[in-house]
């Protein structure tokens, strides 16, 4: 396996710019999701390193080869679409050694490396089965079949469990994470689901409008999220907001927020009156009668083992994910507190993170 580096990438079709001078590393061994919605440019990107869509500038190394307006066949990459893309009229075997086959590999030593990847899939008991009647998730185990059993540089793969019911999803997202962790593969996954990304990846590029707005582990991303827009997309439910008016001082613990202070982490940077938000996780708030800082209960939504409270405050709806065990009633007026080592503010003009003691350690952008 291998290491990509990607230096300034950027992909424009006339004067749509799908992709915005990306730099990023996955080291030799790493997992790394590209995750965004629809039209982030995240396949395209992914289109760029395997070679099916050349960059408009930038740089794509591969294993410290310059592999930029390299063919797609010299890059030494395995592809994994969305849609299987299998042979219909060929079985299980035939279809994961046929990359072999094409390369003009003796027919003993095709037959080793498939029944040696069947194995790893635990498909090797359908090896002369005709693909057309597999369920979903083994026609995908196939599809990774076939790349695997090539042993390339490095793995690419587009939305690859996008077709498949929840429940598969759910098998397969640790399946791939557990087949990753035997091969040591490089490996490249686009996702639209934050699930996937969080329960797979060792690094996470998170894409907006062409623009990796934060790159880092997924520890990182959610608990230090760079701008707002990182913030609402990554957690379920996301990151509150609560928005207010206000100048900040290198130093300050604490803001102003509907007339009651509220402790913050130390900030490290002034910051002219503008338009600020504080931004806290569910799980990081709890209900105290002491708080002078006011709520209506608006909704809940029972969970089983806690339930998420939504509550309607001056500074806009926030939802806190609370134990199961208490009952609320609507309109019912509650006090809210927050976890100050866990809270950020971000300034709502440019959308990023003031910097603070929370984010002194690390700061991806």
């Amino acid at each position: 396996m291998a290491d990509i580096r990607i230096e300034n990438l950027r992909k424009e079709f006339g004067s749509f710019v799908a992709v915005q001078d990306s730099s990023f590393t996955v080291h030799d061994g790493e997992f790394l999701a590209l995750l965004g919605p629809s039209g982030c440019g995240k396949t395209t990107t992914l289109r760029m390193i395997a070679g099916l869509e050349l960059p408009s500038s930038g740089k794509i190394y591969l294993d410290g080869e310059d592999v930029t307006f390299n063919r797609a066949s010299a890059r030494d990459i395995a592809f994994v679409f969305q849609l299987f893309a299998l042979y219909p009229h060929m079985n299980v075997r035939k279809n994961i050694g046929f990359p072999l086959l094409s390369q003009g590999m003796p027919k003993a030593e095709i037959r080793q490396r498939v029944e040696e990847t069947a194995r790893l899939l635990q498909i090797d008991h359908i090896l002369n089965r005709s693909v057309s009647g597999l369920a979903g998730g083994d026609r995908q185990r196939v599809a990774l079949g076939r790349a695997i059993v090539r042993r390339p540089k490095c793995f690419l793969m587009d939305e690859p469990l996008g077709t498949l019911d929840a429940e598969f999803r759910e098998v397969m997202v640790h399946e791939l994470r557990e087949l990753h962790n035997r091969i040591h593969a490089t490996t490249v996954y686009v996702t639209h689901d934050q699930h996937e990304a969080m329960a797979m990846a060792d690094k996470i590029a998170v894409m907006n409008h062409g623009v990796i707005e934060q790159f880092g582990t997924p520890q990182e991303i959610y608990a230090k999220p760079a701008t707002m827009y990182v913030a609402d997309f990554i957690g379920s439910p996301p990151m509150n907001f609560m928005r207010f008016t206000s100048g900040l001082k290198n130093g300050d613990t604490s803001i102003l927020l509907d007339g009651v202070d509220v402790a913050v982490p130390e900030i490290h940077q002034d910051v002219a009156e503008s338009e600020l938000a504080l931004g806290v996780r569910p799980e990081h708030i709890r209900f105290s009668d002491a708080s002078p800082l006011r709520g209506a209960v608006y909704g809940s939504e029972y969970l089983g083992t806690n339930q998420v409270v939504a509550v309607e405050t001056q500074g806009g709806l926030i939802k806190a994910r609370v134990p199961a065990n208490r009952s609320f009633r609507i309109g019912e007026t509650v006090g809210l507190e927050f976890n100050p080592a866990k809270l950020a503010l971000f300034d709502c003009t440019s959308g990023r993170a003031v910097p603070s003691q929370l984010y002194q350690e690390t700061r991806h952008g």
